[in-house]
């Protein structure tokens, strides 16, 4: 699509402006225009295959998903609507809503009528899309429709208010909608009901320093910005509601101090989670704080990050030939997409044109561009709700967060492994492998089988250190008596990875492996460099290199390709390190390292142990390559590092 020239004067980091915004909202809106029905009430856009909704809901889904983005350009111009946008989606709420059906199907007797609103049918979340769309754009639009359309779009909306939602971010999906219709005199008293039970739902999620769990009891990941935050906070602001924008204000003020560590000096958000083809709407919340004034950030912060993200994915081929979003990260991949995504889900991404809706003349858009945190300086950071160690190094801009505590795993029952929750650690530049060896994970090695994470139980976080305790599970079963106490210290671009196995008994074998890099492929062999008295692996992926060296209890060393590679690159390699246990209580340490730097890294981390306890827990000393030490005691679900800060299960 055709862009303005950049403007470093301004946005010294991404030279891009306001302008570019425009103009990359303009180019995704005209594009889908071509797939829109007759009537303009669907969007069916071309894909691989529908979700498992049907393809009439996920044309549905290009028509609201469409529509917010676009009112956001319009309100933000003013109701300025040179593409006559209002027009078409005028005319898509009057034939959508004329023969509402059950029929999941397009089919040549009935091609445009919208789905009606379910339990828990995809309808509701776009329903809310299109609730929004219709409160920023009233003035243009619903308050000029004719009488008998708004009382049929009314009624399909209303319907919203009154059916049940899953248990998760889906309860303000009738708070959108609820909010619009009380404003515009619907089911008032309803609509009202709606949006207060959906604040009482998701109390029961909110954690606490602005951070939510998505429904399941340690489901955290980019809903917590995109959606438990987004709604609650757009419709308090929209609604004019003092108290509650105060209320909830704050927490997305506490959210942002943490969310803005989670993108990489590139751009790019933090890969980790579901629906990651929604990709830029990771920026939402940046813009909603800098909309409402609740943000630590500096405007020239909020737009270096949110243009980053923007141009991260446009310079990458998120958008194809067509102008289209694609399911995937970069280009398409399949295996990022969940069964409940369809060709036009990534649309999702339209509310991160949040920011167009804050006036030219804001200090967000005329402030020249500051740092991104990944970028001021190398940076840990702590985040106790969700039990992650957050880790950035400024000279390769990369972001490592570190798992010990988001697992997406339900209250009553154990799932297989998710690769974008189970992995001991995610980034901003690499993506977990799909098939083979899974990547940043300890695996037991049982009977030919590689044990899974399971289920995630925090043991305790501190300024530079995370630990968790897991119950491994091999083929849907768990291993009964062991456990595997795990902890992650982090200092500059290195990391240590201690883990104590309890229980599995000697003679088990282990495997260890490092972050899984796309590009080419090299290097695998023994440490030469002491004090690392193990085995070492290095995969090389050209621009990103992953390394990984035992410190205690691993002998073996190898470098795999990952098939299929990642989201990041169709080849890939990870580095592991295997072994076997010695104890019915065994050690196991390596020291491992992403870098984007062409530096060769310093001699490794060392570690000794200095004694162990009557009930079995080790006594460690962790010497890092500057010098530093770190003196770590860890049992079975128990930590304590350095200063004494202990965690346990």
């Amino acid at each position: 699509m055709p862009l303005p020239p950049e403007d470093r004067h301004l946005s010294p980091r991404t030279g891009w402006t306001r302008a570019h915004w425009e103009a990359v909202a303009d180019g995704l809106l005209t594009a889908v225009r071509p797939f829109a029905t007759p009537g303009h009430a669907l969007i069916d856009l071309p894909g691989t295959g529908p979700s498992w909704s049907g393809r009439r809901s996920d044309a549905l889904e290009g028509y609201a998903r469409t529509f917010l983005p676009a009112a956001l350009r319009i309100a933000g111009a003013g109701g300025d609507d040179p593409h006559g946008l209002l027009d078409a989606y005028a005319r898509g709420l009057d034939t959508g809503t004329r023969t509402p059906t059950t029929e999941r199907e397009l089919t040549v007797g009935d091609p445009e009528s919208w789905p009606l609103i379910t339990d828990r049918g995809q309808a509701m979340v776009e329903a809310a899309s299109i609730a929004f769309a219709l409160r920023l754009t009233r003035p243009w639009l619903w308050d000029r429709l004719d009488a008998p359309v708004r009382d049929r779009v009314g009624r399909w909306l209303a319907d919203a208010l009154h059916r049940t939602p899953n248990d998760n971010n889906w309860w303000l999906f009738p708070l959108a909608v609820g909010g619009f219709l009380a404003e515009a005199g619907i089911e008032e008293r309803a609509a009202t009901a709606a949006v207060r039970r959906a604040l009482e739902r998701i109390e029961r999620f909110h954690l606490g320093d602005g951070w939510y769990t998505d429904g399941r009891p340690r489901a955290f990941d980019h809903y917590n910005g995109w959606a438990l935050h987004l709604y609650p906070v757009l419709h308090a602001h929209l609604a004019a509601d003092r108290a509650l924008l105060a209320e909830y204000g704050t927490r997305l003020a506490a959210h942002l101090a943490d969310q803005a560590h989670l993108f990489g000096g590139d751009g790019a958000p933090v890969h980790q989670g579901r629906s990651l083809t929604y990709r830029f709407a990771a920026i939402a919340p940046l813009w909603a704080g800098a909309l409402t004034g609740h943000t630590p950030l500096a405007p020239g912060t909020t737009r270096r990050i949110a243009s980053g993200a923007l141009r991260h994915f446009v310079d990458r081929g998120a958008i194809d030939e067509r102008g289209l979003l694609t399911l995937g990260w970069y280009g398409p991949e399949p295996r990022l997409v969940q069964p409940y995504s369809g060709p036009a889900s990534p649309y999702w991404a339209g509310s991160g044109f949040l920011g167009l809706l804050l006036p030219p003349d804001h200090p967000v858009w005329t402030e020249p561009e500051q740092p991104a945190p990944a970028e001021a300086r190398d940076a840990v950071r702590m985040l106790p709700k969700p039990n992650w160690l957050v880790q950035s190094t400024a000279a390769d801009g990369l972001v490592r967060l570190h798992n010990h505590g988001s697992d997406d795993q339900p209250a009553d029952h154990v799932r297989p492994d998710d690769p974008h929750y189970a992995r001991l650690a995610h980034s901003t530049a690499t993506g977990p492998s799909h098939d083979g060896p899974a990547d940043n994970h300890l695996a037991l090695l049982v009977d030919g089988a590689a044990s899974e994470r399971g289920r995630i139980e925090p043991v305790g976080c501190g300024p530079d250190w995370a630990a968790s305790l897991s119950r491994p599970r091999v083929r849907g079963a768990e291993l009964a008596g062991v456990t595997v106490t795990s902890v992650t210290l982090v200092r500059g671009a290195d990391e240590a990875r201690i883990h104590l196995v309890s229980g599995a008994g000697p003679g088990t074998g282990v495997r260890q492996t490092g972050w899984a890099v796309a590009g080419r492929t090299a290097g695998a062999g023994p440490a030469t460099a002491p004090p690392s008295p193990g085995a070492s692996a290095s995969a090389d992926g050209g621009r990103l290199v992953s390394a990984l060296t035992g410190l205690h209890g691993f002998t073996g060393a190898a470098v795999l390709t990952v098939p299929g590679g990642t989201a990041f690159g169709p080849e890939a390699a990870v580095p592991l390190l295997d072994g076997v246990l010695d104890t019915d209580a065994a050690l196991l340490a390596c020291a491992a390292r992403l870098t984007g730097t062409a530096v060769p890294p310093p001699p490794g981390a060392a570690l000794e142990t200095t004694g162990t306890g009557a009930d079995g827990t080790r006594h460690l000393r962790l010497t890092w390559p500057d010098g530093t030490v770190h003196r770590v005691r860890i049992g079975p679900g128990t930590v304590a590092v350095g200063d004494g800060a202990e965690g346990a299960v």
